[in-house]
């Protein structure tokens, strides 16, 4: 699995637990929510993603996106 996969799945967990637990538990993580979707609108445009460069630190495979 290539660092764009990972950040794929990575940032669908994060905002689908974050809508559960909003229904379960407090509306309060929809904040957990946009910021994962304003992480991800950044990355678009600026081509930086943390999580990506961690991954890349510990040796995971670039793909297209985040080279």
């Amino acid at each position: 699995m290539n660092i764009d996969r990972i950040v794929l799945a990575f940032a669908g967990t994060v905002i689908l637990t974050s809508l559960a637990l909003s229904l379960w538990h407090s509306p309060n993580w929809l904040w957990l929510t946009a910021f994962a979707g304003a992480n991800m609108l950044q990355a678009a445009f600026t081509g930086f993603c943390p999580l990506a460069k961690i991954l890349k630190t510990l040796g995971k495979k670039s793909g297209a996106a985040f080279s």
